[in-house]
């Protein structure tokens, strides 16, 4: 009950304000700590990145058990709204929908407002990007972000609770402070493989739900999908990436580091639609699914 309301609460309300959002503090708390990082050796930056790790990750986790064992003696009803308006935060789904939306939107004005947008939701430059891979970079975006900003999180909420969604927030945060080659690359270590361990379970589950739901007379293999995920220099990205390209029939790739679903068409409006249709279905129907099971956890 407190995973569907949290995502009521979600699309009713969106984020908390800044200054409130837990996860702007782990990323205040990680560009802090982490700022002198990339100048040590790597040897020293390695190890010093993983104390680093580890000790935001032990008070986040330590604070939310703390809260989630002070909501168990309160009454039912009200440990379950607290409950949902603790877990709220650490996960995006209405605005990782609204951002990827609005790249489009920002497409029919202009080719420059479309690269704008995007560069909010993307790691990439933007400023060289043509129409159809403004596109393809939102797209996989979608797909990528509905893995780690919903359906990850609320993984292990069911798995280990408030505690679990938290430590899974706190590991993805600093994935993408910390997780980049060239000066990044001792100092984020720890931090990337933490992440990849923790989103391997999610961003599979997530790729074969995208491919799979809802039924479609078409029916893609399975190994197709797995020759397609593994193109990706990430371990896990390529999942859900592939599936949404594979079931959309669209091409998507980041230009010179790889290309899924060759054979398929250029992105147009319409794939931007569809797709954002398809990460609604899916998202909804693995939260609530998620929802049901933690259900079942709690009364095991």
């Amino acid at each position: 009950m407190s995973v569907l309301l949290a995502l009521l609460l979600d699309f009713s309300l969106g984020e908390p304000p800044t200054r409130a959002h837990p996860v702007v503090w782990m990323g205040r708390y990680l560009n802090w700590i982490g700022r002198t990082l990339p100048g040590h050796p790597p040897r020293q930056a390695f190890w010093l990145g993983a104390f680093y790790w580890g000790l935001g990750v032990t008070g986040v986790t330590g604070l939310y058990a703390l809260l989630a064992a002070a909501l168990v003696r309160l009454p039912w009803p009200l440990e379950t709204a607290l409950l949902a308006l603790l877990l709220k935060p650490l996960f995006a789904f209405r605005m990782l929908l609204e951002e990827v939306g609005a790249v489009e939107t920002a497409l029919q004005r202009s080719l420059e407002a479309g690269r704008l947008q995007l560069s909010r939701i993307v790691s990439r430059d933007t400023s060289a990007l043509s129409e159809a891979q403004v596109r393809e970079a939102a797209l996989e975006s979608l797909s990528e972000n509905l893995a780690d900003s919903l359906l990850a999180p609320l993984f292990w909420y069911v798995l280990l609770g408030l505690p679990g969604a938290a430590l899974y927030r706190f590991a993805n945060t600093a994935d993408a402070l910390w997780g980049y080659h060239g000066r990044w690359e001792w100092g984020g270590k720890w931090a990337a493989k933490a992440d990849d361990l923790l989103s391997y379970l999610p961003a599979r589950i997530t790729g074969l739900f995208l491919l799979a739901i809802p039924l479609a007379r078409e029916k893609i293999p399975w190994a197709r999908l797995v020759r397609e995920a593994r193109k990706t220099p990430s371990p896990n990205s390529g999942w859900p990436m592939a599936a949404l390209a594979l079931r959309l029939g669209v091409r998507l790739g980041k230009p010179g580091v790889y290309t899924l679903n060759p054979e398929g068409r250029v992105p147009v409006p319409a794939d931007m639609q569809a797709g954002e249709r398809r990460v609604r279905l899916v998202g909804w129907s693995l939260a609530l699914g998620l929802g049901l099971l933690s259900l079942g956890v709690r009364h095991a």
